[in-house]
C-alpha cells in the first residue's frame, strides 16, 4: 500500500491558497489534512478545495495534530525560523517558504536540528524542481556555450502602492533581496555549481528600512555575476549565462505559467537558436512530489538546507558590502 504524506499549513496566506495548497492537493500520494487559521473567511477556500480539512484555530494545535506528518510554513519572513523550530520539536517534517532564515547562523541551527531529529527540513525553493533549470545547468556544465564568462539576471515587480504588504515592512523581514534575490543568486549557484568569492558592488536604494532596488555584482571563481532586483519597477524576469561560444537565456525563469511560458534558448556563435519549451510543468507540484519522495523513500532532496545556506550567505555578503 502506498503511504500518503499528510500535510498541514501554518496560516492561510494568499500564496498558500493560490499555489502551495492546490499543489499539495494535486500531488499524488499527498494529502492536505489541516490548516491553522483563526479566520473562518480565510479557511473557506481550503475547505472548498479539500472538504473535510481540519481547521485549527492556533498554530500550536496543528503542530500537536497526530494526523499531520509534514508542515508547510508560508508565514512572514521573520517568523520562519521560530515556527520551523517548533515544528521540528513537534516531530514534523518542514517545508518553509523562502527565505527560510534572515541570516546564515539561523540555517546552521536548523541543520543541526534536522540532523538530530532525522526529519526533512527544507526551504520551499521551487525553481530547482523545474526541469528548465536542470536543462540549463546541463547546457552550461556540458560546455554547450564554451567557457562561461558572465551571468546576468533581473527580477522585478512593482508593489509601491501596497504599503501593508509584508515585503514592504522591515519588521517582517521584507525587502527585494530576501524576496527575489534568492532567485537570481540561487539560480546562478545552482546552474554553475560555484560560490561567490566576493561581492564587488552592492548598490541599494532603501525605503523605510527595506531594499526596494538593488544592483549586485559578484566575482565567482570562473565568471562574473551581475543582477538587479526591484520591487519598484514593471514586472520583468530573465537570466542569462554567457560563454565564449554561445549563451543560454531563460525568459520565464522564476514564475513560469504566471509571468510567461518556461523557455530555455541556446544561442550559438553561428546565430543558430535552439529553444526548448516547458508549457505544462507545475514546479510547486513537483516540489511536493520530491519532498514526499525524500521523506517516504529516502530519495535525495533537490534543495537541501546546505544549498539554502549558500544563497543566504550571498545575501548576507551583499548587505554587508552595502554597509547594512
Amino acid at each position: 500500500m502506498t503511504k500518503i504524506l499528510r500535510w498541514g499549513i501554518l496560516g492561510a496566506a494568499k500564496f498558500a491558497r493560490e499555489h502551495m495548497g492546490p499543489a499539495i492537493h494535486m500531488a499524488p500520494h499527498n494529502d492536505l489534512v489541516a490548516i491553522a487559521t483563526s479566520s473562518t473567511e480565510k479557511a473557506a477556500p481550503f475547505q472548498a478545495m479539500r472538504p473535510g480539512i481540519q481547521v485549527h484555530l492556533a498554530y500550536e494545535d496543528l503542530l500537536n495534530d497526530p494526523d499531520v506528518d509534514a508542515v508547510y510554513i508560508p508565514l512572514p519572513n521573520h517568523m520562519h525560523i521560530e515556527w520551523a523550530k517548533r515544528a521540528i520539536a513537534a516531530g514534523k517534517h518542514v517545508l518553509c517558504e523562502k527565505p527560510i532564515s534572515m541570516q546564515v547562523s539561523e540555517i546552521d541551527e536548523l541543520i543541526a536540528l534536522r540532523d538530530a531529529s532525522d526529519l526533512l527540513v527544507a526551504e520551499a525553493y521551487m525553481i530547482v524542481h523545474h526541469p528548465q533549470w536542470h536543462y540549463a545547468r546541463e547546457l552550461v556544465q556540458s560546455g554547450a556555450i564554451g567557457t562561461l564568462i558572465q551571468v546576468d539576471g533581473v527580477f522585478s515587480y512593482n508593489n509601491a502602492t501596497d504599503l501593508n504588504n509584508i515585503r514592504n515592512r522591515a519588521d517582517a523581514g521584507g525587502g527585494g533581496l530576501r524576496d527575489i534575490g534568492v532567485y537570481t543568486f540561487g539560480s546562478t549557484r545552482f546552474v554553475t555549481g560555484q560560490e561567490p568569492d566576493e561581492i564587488q558592488l552592492s548598490d541599494i536604494k532603501w525605503e523605510n528600512g527595506i531594499d526596494a532596488w538593488a544592483h549586485v555584482a559578484a566575482k565567482f571563481p570562473d565568471f562574473r555575476f551581475t543582477g538587479v532586483t526591484s520591487m519598484r519597477m514593471a514586472p520583468r524576469q530573465e537570466m542569462n549565462f554567457h560563454g565564449d561560444k554561445g549563451w543560454v537565456k531563460l525568459t520565464a525563469p522564476f514564475n513560469p505559467s504566471v509571468f510567461d511560458q518556461a523557455e530555455v534558448h541556446l544561442m550559438r556563435s553561428d546565430m543558430v537558436v535552439e529553444t526548448k519549451r516547458f508549457p505544462t510543468v507545475n514546479h510547486y507540484v513537483n516540489q511536493v512530489v520530491n519532498f514526499r519522495a525524500a521523506v517516504i523513500d529516502g530519495a535525495p532532496y533537490p534543495c537541501p538546507l546546505e544549498f539554502s545556506r549558500g544563497t543566504q550567505a550571498m545575501i548576507d555578503m551583499a548587505f554587508e558590502k552595502a554597509g547594512a
